[in-house]
C-alpha cells in the first residue's frame, strides 16, 4: 500500500502528538515540525504530498508559510490549522497559500483524516484529467495532421439507417497507413520531448 506522506507544523508540541496518534491508523507516513524555519529545512530534502501548518507562530504565520510552500512545492497540498478564526487570516491564507482548506482548532484527527483523504482524491482526479485533455490533444493533433494531407478523411458519413458509408478512395491504401504511423509516431515524439524539457526546466 501506497504511503502518503504528511508534515505537521505546530509549535504546541502536544497538539501535534494528538493528530499524530489520530493519524495513525491511516496510510500516511506522518512527520512533525516545531516551527515554519525547521518545517523549510525538511521541506528543501524531503517531499510531501500534504503540508498542515498552525497559522499562530513566531517568526512566521501559517499563511506565509504556506505561502512559500505553494511557490516552491505547487504540487503539495496545503491545509491551515488556526485557534484565532477571522476574515484577515482566512483571506491571507486562501489567497497568498492558495490553501485547500481551513480548520478551526480544537480539530479532531477524525476531521483532518477526512478532509487529507478528500485532498488527495481531488488531486488524483485532477492529475488524471489533465493526463486525458493531453491525450485528446495529441490525437487532435494526429486527425488535424491527417486531414491536411488527405482532406475529407475525417469526415464520416452515414445512410438512412445510421450505418457508416464507405466512400471510394482515390488513394492508396497502404501509404495511407504509412501516413498515419509517421503521424502518431512524429506526435508521439513530440509529446515525450515535451515532457523531458518540463522535467529538465523543473529539476
Amino acid at each position: 500500500m501506497h504511503l502518503y506522506r504528511i508534515l505537521l507544523i505546530d509549535d504546541e508540541l502536544q497538539v501535534v502528538e494528538a493528530l499524530k496518534r489520530g493519524l495513525r491508523k491511516e496510510p500516511y507516513e506522518v512527520v512533525s515540525a516545531g516551527s515554519p524555519t525547521q518545517a523549510l529545512e525538511i521541506l528543501s530534502s524531503q517531499s510531501f504530498d500534504v503540508v498542515v501548518s498552525d497559522e499562530m507562530m513566531p517568526g512566521m504565520s501559517g499563511s506565509e508559510l504556506l505561502g512559500v510552500v505553494c511557490d516552491r512545492y505547487p504540487e503539495t497540498i496545503r491545509i491551515m490549522l488556526t485557534g484565532h478564526p477571522d476574515l484577515d487570516t482566512a483571506l491571507r491564507a486562501i489567497n497568498r497559500g492558495h490553501i485547500y482548506r481551513f480548520l478551526i482548532k480544537p480539530c479532531s484527527a477524525v476531521e483532518l483524516g477526512v478532509t487529507i483523504k478528500q485532498a488527495l482524491q481531488q488531486r488524483q482526479l485532477s492529475r488524471q484529467s489533465r493526463s486525458l485533455l493531453a491525450t485528446v490533444r495529441r490525437q487532435s493533433s494526429v486527425l488535424e495532421n491527417l486531414e491536411r494531407q488527405n482532406p475529407g478523411i475525417s469526415k464520416v458519413d452515414r445512410d438512412t439507417s445510421g450505418a457508416i458509408e464507405i466512400p471510394d478512395v482515390e488513394y492508396d491504401l497502404d501509404t495511407l497507413i504509412g501516413d498515419i504511423n509517421k503521424e502518431v509516431t512524429r506526435s508521439e515524439s513530440f509529446f515525450k520531448n515535451l515532457g523531458q524539457a518540463d522535467g529538465d526546466s523543473s529539476s
